[in-house]
């Protein structure tokens, strides 16, 4: 129950929060970049103090290239890589641990001074606490993540990717929603019941395809079976299923075609549900954003075409991966606007 005089909503929160999660977007992005630069393994240590400050001396950049030299990817994939090529992929991967070691701070010390002075509304302290932990979270999984590729790989484990990946959305998606519950305030409002359904597994459905597209990079699926929308002539790949059931994580074939299959199911689903919305005139903002969804779902379908028929260059890949954010970000907005909307949320019955 309220109490009197209790903080219901704080537009300063919001922005926090959605400054946050404009910072865990870059994230995302320089993720994309550094993974395909081959940058992920550039850095052989985790530490997570001293790691914040880059090498300042020649002998210091030699010392962390030597470093690099002892792990397989080197040795297999980057022998005679000159110092200054080291040093490249070096930047890429120290930046994108120096935006979580930012993230980290920019999150946790506004957070406390809400708190300790008593901005923050009651309701989301415990969703912000929890926030920060995944934060915590995420850093340990990004070590997991690079140690599968310092000993007997030439690159990370998949799954781990994939792992980190989807925490680092789920991070995203979160952040907005509190934005959005602190911008807002408490509503009590009932949602329509079909339509909650229908958002919550559009948004599971969004999550579920960005993993999958963890897995595909992980793997570097998008390298092989460039064709559209056959697969090298085929409807479904050849799949090395010795592997068991690693093969859905691992065979570039299969983990191709499940990210492809995934996405004509999304959208297929996506598309429905805006025309369900248009048809039934959905109203209050949640017509706009099913709208924006399925216009970001068809972008996303050319842009992984595209991505795919030229092999993965680096910027079609980033803007892909940047996408799928914002879709995951447009899903969450849909979700929360019907949860928010009153029983009757339509401006009349459904258009003939």
């Amino acid at each position: 129950m309220m109490r009197i005089g209790e903080v219901t909503h704080s537009r300063s929160v919001a922005i926090w929060l959605f400054v946050c999660a404009a910072l865990v977007f870059a994230m995302v992005v320089v993720g994309g970049a550094t993974r395909l630069t081959g940058s992920g393994l550039s850095i052989t240590e985790w530490k997570p103090i001293m790691g914040a400050i880059p090498p300042m001396t020649h002998e210091h950049w030699l010392e962390a290239f030597e470093k690099y030299k002892a792990i397989p990817q080197y040795q297999l994939v980057n022998a005679g890589m000159t110092l200054g090529e080291f040093q490249y992929i070096f930047w890429w991967e120290w930046i994108h641990r120096l935006l979580g070691r930012l993230i980290g701070i920019a999150f946790a010390v506004p957070f406390l001074i809400f708190v300790v002075f008593r901005i923050m509304p009651r309701r989301l302290v415990l969703r912000c606490a929890i926030l920060l932990g995944l934060g915590g979270l995420q850093g340990l999984i990004g070590w997991w993540m690079v140690s599968s590729g310092l000993s007997e790989r030439v690159d990370v484990a998949p799954e781990r990717l994939a792992t980190h990946l989807g925490l680092a959305f789920i991070i995203f998606a979160g952040l907005i929603w509190a934005g959005l519950e602190a911008w807002s305030g408490e509503q009590f409002n009932r949602p329509s019941r079909g339509w909650n359904i229908a958002a919550n597994l559009l948004l599971a459905a969004v999550f579920i395809q960005c993993l999958l597209g963890g897995l595909v990079a992980g793997s570097k699926a998008g390298m092989v079976f460039t064709d559209w929308p056959m697969m090298s002539g085929a409807l479904f790949p050849p799949v090395e299923w010795g592997q068991g059931g690693l093969a859905f994580l691992h065979d570039q074939g299969l983990v191709q075609f499940n990210h492809r299959l995934g996405a004509y199911i999304l959208l297929a689903f996506g598309t429905a549900y805006a025309v369900q919305a248009w048809r039934w005139r959905l109203s209050e903002g949640s017509g706009a954003a099913a709208y924006a969804l399925a216009l970001g779902l068809w972008l996303q379908a050319v842009l992984g075409i595209l991505t795919l028929i030229h092999a993965v260059p680096i910027t079609l890949g980033v803007v892909h991966q940047a996408v799928a954010a914002i879709v995951l970000g447009l899903a969450t907005l849909n979700l929360w606007l019907v949860r928010r909307a009153r029983p009757r949320i339509f401006n009349s019955g459904p258009r003939s």
